[in-house]
């Protein structure tokens, strides 16, 4: 079985944690502590969220600032557009920012927003022919 982490730098781990918490997502307890949330988004795949200064025991350089540059996207596929408008209304009530307008190509439809600290993620809902 592969998993996937996704390591992000956080200001405050506390604030992000709620942010989160308020889209739907829930938190490993067992890969948490006060300066990092193991956020569980799928059974394999998690993000790593951390406070700068333990996120900067990974790295050789700088952090980026994902206020000024992107550094990364991160897309997540959702079951329905409902869904995708839900988790936008969501990410801005928690204090996200809205990123690039709503994308509808008829088979695909998708938002993106800014979480609290800058890190750009996509919600996409796309209907796949059945095979």
């Amino acid at each position: 079985m592969r998993m996937i982490f996704v390591n992000l730098p956080v200001k405050r781990i506390e604030a992000t944690r709620a942010f989160f918490a308020a889209l739907g997502f829930s938190f490993n307890p067992d890969f948490s502590d006060d300066k990092t949330a193991c956020m569980i988004i799928e059974e394999n795949i998690f993000a790593m969220l951390m406070e700068e200064d333990r996120f900067r025991d990974f790295i050789n350089n700088d952090i980026s600032d994902a206020t000024k540059a992107q550094e990364v996207l991160i897309a997540l596929s959702a079951g329905s557009r409902e869904e995708v408008d839900g988790i936008l209304a969501k990410a801005i009530s928690a204090g996200g920012k809205p990123w690039k307008p709503i994308q509808d190509l008829g088979f695909m439809y998708g938002c993106s927003f800014q979480d609290i600290d800058g890190h750009v993620w996509e919600v996409v809902h796309m209907d796949m022919p059945q095979q």
